[in-house]
This record gives C-alpha cells, sequence and structure tokens, in this order.
C-alpha cells in the first residue's frame, strides 16, 4: 500500500503516477517511495547499453527498469525462485544510488519489497493469520497496515528484500553488501502520522519528547517570559506543542481551525498554489488570539510561506506579539532523498541568521529546536537508532554522491518542471474565468 508524492518528475503528468508496469522479461508493476540520486545516469546506462526506453522523467520507471534488467539476468531458463529475485535485488542495489523503499508485484511470481541499503525511507510488513494461511502486507507507516486487521510484523531492514510467493510463503534476505540504518528524521518531525511506528519510534512519543526539548530551550530566556497561550499549527504540532505548554506551564489553546478539505501545503507542487491554500486550510479562533502574546509552535519552517501566513493572521485576530517556535532545527540544506525541498534557493533559513528568519516571517521572536535535542528526543525513544539521515539540517548527505553540481542541476530541473506547470494551470484558472 503506498501513494506517492511529486518530488521527482511533474505533479501533473498522468504518465507519471503509480504504478509503473513493464511487461518484459516479466510482467512487473512497481511503487516507490525516495528518489534516485543517479536517474539520470542510470536513464542513459538503460538506453544505451541495455536497450531499454524509459518513458517519462519519473524516477520510479527508471528504478522499475533496473530491477526488470536484473531479474532478466537471474532468472534461470526464464524462470524465477527467491534465489534468483534476491540476486536482481542485489543487482539492484549495486546500481541504484539514494533513497527507495519499493513494493512490486511479479506476475505469476507474487510480491516482492525492498529497502535501499542505508534506509532513509521506511518499510514495514504485515501478517494476517486467515483460515487459508497467512496474508501479508507492505506499507511505508504501521497505520497503513493495522485499520485493515494486519498485524505489524517487523520494519524491513536497509538493504533486505521481502518475497511472498503465490502459495504465501515468506523468504527474506539481506541483499546489500554493507547496510547501515539511516532513517529519515524529517519523516518523524513532519510526514508520518503521529499514531505510527517506524523503525521501532513511535511518532508520537518523539514529538512529545522533541516539546519537551524545546521547553527547556526557552525556559531561561528572557525575552520569552511573557508568554500568555501556547498555539499549535494543526496537525502535526500539536503533540510538541502540548507538551511545551505542559513543561512551562503554560495554557495551551487551540487557535487555528483546519479545513479537512485541504491538503498538507508543504507538498503542494508550486509556491502559488501553496500561498493560496493556507488561508483556505486554517481559520483562526479570534478569542484565542485578542490582546495576547502568542507562541505558535510548528513542527518545522522550510519555505516560509505557510509561517508568514499564519503570523500574519494570528496578528490580524488581535495578537499583541507573536512568538513562533520550530520543532525542528532551521532547514537549510535541500533534501534529495524523496522530501520535495530540492532548491536551496527557496529555503527560507538559506542564508539568514535566526533573527532575520523571524523578520522574514514577520515574526516577533523565533526559536528553533537544536539537532542535538532533535536527534536525542527520538534516541530516546528508540536507543538503538545511532544515526539519522539529517541532510535538509545539516548538510550531510548519507549516501555520498550528491555534489553541488547535483544539487544545481536538480534545482533547475524541478524549477523547470513546476514553471511549465503552474503555468498550464493559470492558464486553465483564466479559461474557466
Amino acid at each position: 500500500a503506498h501513494c506517492r508524492y511529486p518530488t521527482a518528475g511533474s505533479a501533473f503528468s498522468e504518465g507519471e503516477s503509480q504504478p509503473f508496469y513493464v511487461n518484459s522479461p516479466f510482467g512487473v508493476t512497481l511503487g516507490h517511495n525516495g528518489n534516485l540520486t543517479n536517474s539520470e545516469e542510470l536513464k542513459r546506462e538503460l538506453f544505451q547499453l541495455d536497450f531499454r526506453h524509459v518513458n517519462t522523467n519519473s524516477d520510479s520507471e527508471v528504478l522499475l527498469n533496473v530491477l526488470a534488467l536484473e531479474l532478466e539476468r537471474a532468472a534461470q531458463h526464464h524462470r524465477l525462485d527467491p534465489d534468483a529475485i534476491f540476486r536482481a535485488v542485489a543487482g539492484v542495489h549495486k546500481r541504484c544510488r539514494g533513497a527507495y523503499a519499493v513494493v512490486a508485484m511479479i506476475a505469476g511470481y507474487g510480491m516482492l519489497a525492498f529497502r535501499d541499503p542505508f534506509g532513509i525511507r521506511p518499510l514495514i510488513v504485515g501478517k494476517n493469520e486467515q483460515m487459508g494461511g497467512t496474508e501479508y502486507i507492505v506499507a511505508s507507516e504501521s497505520v497503513g497496515i493495522e485499520p485493515l486487521g494486519f498485524q505489524v510484523l517487523r520494519d524491513v531492514a536497509p538493504g533486505e528484500a521481502i518475497f511472498v510467493d503465490l502459495t504465501g510463503n515468506f523468504h527474506a534476505r539481506q541483499c546489500a553488501e554493507h547496510p547501515s540504518l539511516n532513517p529519515c528524521i524529517f519523516e518523524i518531525v513532519y510526514l508520518a502520522r503521529p499514531d505510527s511506528v517506524i523503525d521501532g519510534v513511535s511518532v508520537y512519543e518523539a514529538r512529545l519528547r522533541m516539546g519537551a526539548a524545546l521547553a527547556e530551550k526557552i525556559r531561561p530566556m528572557p525575552e520569552a517570559q511573557d508568554i500568555d497561550v501556547v498555539i499549535p499549527i494543526p496537525d502535526s504540532s500539536r503533540p510538541s506543542a502540548l507538551e511545551l505548554a505542559n513543561r512551562l506551564g503554560l495554557k495551551y489553546r487551540e487557535g487555528f481551525v483546519k479545513n479537512r478539505y485541504i491538503g498538507r501545503t508543504f507538498i503542494m507542487p508550486g509556491q502559488a498554489m501553496r500561498q493560496k491554500s493556507v488561508r483556505q486550510k486554517l481559520n483562526p479562533v479570534g478569542v484565542e488570539f485578542r490582546d495576547k502574546v502568542v507562541l505558535l509552535v510548528d513542527d518545522s519552517i522550510v519555505r516560509g510561506t505557510t509561517s508568514r501566513e499564519i503570523v500574519q493572521m494570528a496578528r490580524e485576530s488581535g495578537a499583541r506579539k507573536v512568538y513562533f517556535a520550530s520543532a525542528s532545527p532551521p532547514v537549510r540544506y535541500p533534501n534529495v532523498y524523496g522530501i520535495d525541498m530540492p532548491n536551496q534557493r527557496e529555503l527560507v533559513a538559506t542564508g539568514r541568521s535566526e533573527a532575520e528568519i523571524a523578520r522574514e516571517i514577520g515574526a516577533d521572536l523565533l526559536i528553533y529546536q537544536d539537532l542535538a535535542a532533535l536527534e536525542a528526543a527520538i534516541r530516546a525513544v528508540n536507543p538503538a537508532l545511532t544515526n539519522f539521515d539529517a541532510s535538509c539540517f545539516d548538510g550531510h548527505y548519507i549516501t555520498g554522491d550528491v555534489t553541488h553540481d547535483y544539487l544545481r542541476a536538480l534545482a533547475v530541473e524541478r524549477d523547470e518542471a513546476r514553471g511549465i506547470a503552474e503555468a498550464d494551470l493559470l492558464e486553465e484558472e483564466k479559461a474557466a474565468g
């Protein structure tokens, strides 16, 4: 069970909707979460050396073709067995770089799922005992498994592949030479649902601890002693805001009502669409702001679009002062592993101090979580986690292949894709009157 939001290719292309399918040499249907960092190189190799044509700009289709090619090479007399399938996944790991959590159906054989050797994107397997035998399911989060009546079996390990054949037999094997677990820290900060458990981390508990750590940073600050009320930016910041308020002995109030029919603005493909959607998504409760010093708490500040609009709404609702706290550190670097922040120029923290960011979003005071405190909060929930992918905060890219030239090319590519799509969207809106 998987749905990918647009982090590569075009968000407006129906041809890039998942799942992708190839019928040669085996019928393979694939869904993918993450981003390949060498997709352009692979696309050239597939065309020039392997004589396979990729029809779209999606790296998921590239990944599918690499898998299909490796299955063909691993097959014995045009037949597959678990050993051959696992050899094929090992071949994928050797050729593909970046982040990928994959689920695929191989026609006539069964379900295959595998995770990149760094374990950046999450992948979880569940099972359900039935009269006819055991059923298996794979999803990015535990909440994709449990509501369907399945029990979480475990996380798929970095570099590991699992294969369930048509008779329900479960096979698993480590297919990478040097796997290591480096889960994306932003997954826990923002993307995951709070009721999920990912890599042994309760997302809800981690966010509570993030709020507690943020409270300890705010407690000694003399400029933050006049706070009247703590207000979360719904939904993902609620646990952090609640625990922060409890630790500081402050009132916690719901100051914004969320429109359930508007999606998450962060993942919307385009700045114009995000700005338009903020006020459609959130409506302030005036009585909670009027004549008060409010501390707004959000999980993160990425482009500053949402934060700026929200601060303005708080002022329009009568707040005397508006303080803003982020439960994560400044996002200063692009994410290239499956989160839509490929252009450093778009990030509000790029080249700015915290005071300058505060002015940019219109806040009287801005407080960021420290990266060490964020990592400690998550590690307190699962001490076995020693490393994280925190590249959007610290600029360290765990795969070791991300260069300045690559980031620049990626930014240009995404700008072009968005520009064309947004221009088409504006033309459609004009035509509609």
